[in-house]
């Protein structure tokens, strides 16, 4: 594979990379898409962002046009059906699959019910980040890895979202939304509809209604100048509508927003329980190395040198009756001590890579690549104007060495690249092979552990390893440099 394949592989796993973890923080709150106004069709925008081609660009960009307000009167007609009738049915058959938990009926229908509601107001996210760039984040609880299948485990997923607070959020939801969210959605279609029959009874339709009084609003339409009085009046809601149209809808949302938006404190607690599940992911590590180097230590270097002690003993009693063997043995015992030391020495590198501490990350990445077996060919790129933090730097160190291992092992690849940089504040290391492919993050592997490791420095690992390769880990960590 040449350097132009080469790149061409890494633009591809790179793509496919960032798509994954922007998936893995963005999944449910719809499109992240910052529109300042909508285009008219030919370029020219509306709304916030919208050029005025009569020279008042700042009065215009703040005067929402004809199309932007019937566009929201379309949108708030649709929306006031789809709360009227999918909000009533949602709370009704969820409220019942509740009520049906106590005679365990509700344990079975009620992780369903409550998976299919949870749908239901991602899809309302998605309208409004789509419709009036209202972005309303998703508040859920993640349910552990490795779930429990058969009736235990639809029991955990019940008591688990039930035990969620964005569930009983999603319910209030719901009754707001079937009435004062119906109401704002109505309005914003009736501001522009409404006035259409104005305009018809001042145009001779109040004729049809004899033998009554007819209202449009506050005006007893039984004449022409009635009727032209409803059409003076239909006319102000019309133009009201083409001001406040787009507005009122983001009113919706907004009244959606502050339903469905995580509750105060909501940020916090997801910190402090992130912080708690990287610091046992810190502890079980730091026990796990400790636990590694006494085992090197005593099945190792040790051993040797025991081995070493006692040679010496047996020279010591030989060294009159039998020169030569003790020479044997002197030899021997030479030979273990060099063992152990270069033990030790890979011990230490183990520990913290001499290199590491004198050279920084890149040297240290470079050696590590130099050490890899043949045929494997490394290409290591090193783009740092500086130097991490040691423990960030040794947090890297040991990621690469850890995704180099997995390449050697599993991956059947004859090349690896290793990209290492740093921007706005993130050291990004990439670590890319044309092997087979197929790599994942779960289900206890090598890169799972990994991505807890990383975790405790805020770090963040993606994975994008489709089927016959390539295959690109992305590891970036928050840090200055010095």
């Amino acid at each position: 594979m040449d350097r132009a394949t080469q790149s061409a592989t890494q633009s591809a796993a790179n793509s496919a990379t960032k798509s994954a973890m922007t998936d893995a923080t963005s999944s449910a709150t719809g499109t992240d898409r910052a529109r300042d106004g909508e285009g008219d069709g030919n370029g020219n925008g509306a709304g916030d962002g919208g050029k005025d081609r009569s020279g008042d660009g700042a009065s215009a960009a703040r005067r929402p046009r004809p199309r932007e307000a019937a566009l929201a009167a379309v949108r708030g007609l649709a929306l006031s059906v789809l709360t009227l009738a999918g909000s009533i049915t949602f709370f009704a058959v969820t409220v019942a699959s509740i009520a049906l938990v106590a005679v365990g009926v509700g344990v079975l229908t009620t992780p369903a019910v409550l998976t299919a509601l949870r749908a239901y107001a991602n899809r309302r996210r998605l309208l409004a980040a789509d419709w009036s760039d209202v972005r309303i984040p998703v508040p859920y609880r993640p349910f552990p890895p490795n779930p429990r299948t058969g009736l235990t485990g639809q029991v955990e997923r019940c008591t688990l979202m039930l035990k969620d607070p964005a569930t009983w959020r999603d319910l209030q939801w719901l009754v707001v939304d079937m009435t004062a969210g119906s109401v704002t959605a109505l309005l914003t279609a009736a501001l522009l509809v409404y006035p259409v029959e104005g305009f018809l009874l001042a145009a001779g339709l109040w004729r049809s209604f004899t033998g009554s009084t007819y209202w449009y609003l506050f005006v007893p339409v039984t004449s022409q100048a009635t009727g032209l009085a409803a059409g003076a009046v239909g006319l102000v809601l019309f133009g009201i509508g083409l001001r406040y149209c787009p507005g009122l809808l983001r009113l919706h949302f907004r009244l959606t927003g502050a339903l469905l938006a995580p509750a105060p404190g909501h940020a916090l607690t997801e910190r402090i329980e992130r912080l708690t599940e990287t610091r046992h992911d810190a502890v079980d590590s730091s026990a796990a190395e400790l636990r590694r180097i006494e085992r090197d230590l005593h099945d190792g270097a040790q051993a040797r040198l025991v081995a070493v002690g006692m040679d010496l003993g047996t020279i010591e009693a030989l060294i009159e009756k039998n020169p030569a063997k003790a020479k044997e043995l002197i030899s021997k015992a030479r030979q273990s001590s060099a063992d152990a030391l270069t033990e030790l020495r890979d011990l230490v590198r183990g520990i913290h890579p001499p290199v590491l501490a004198e050279r920084g990350l890149g040297d240290a990445v470079k050696e590590l690549a130099l050490r890899l077996p043949m045929p494997l060919e490394p290409e290591v790129e090193v783009e740092l104007p500086g130097r991490a933090p040691a423990p960030v730097e040794s947090a890297a160190y040991f990621a690469v060495s850890e995704t180099l291992t997995n390449v050697v092992k599993h991956a059947g690849a004859d090349r690896v690249w290793v990209d290492i940089s740093y921007a706005d504040g993130m050291l990004r290391i990439s670590v890319t092979d044309n092997g087979r492919g197929g790599a994942s993050v779960g289900g206890g592997s090598g890169l799972s552990g990994l991505r807890r490791r990383l975790g405790t420095f805020d770090g963040i690992l993606a994975v994008s390893s489709p089927a016959g390769g390539p295959t690109m880990v992305t590891m970036e960590l928050p840090c200055e440099l010095s």
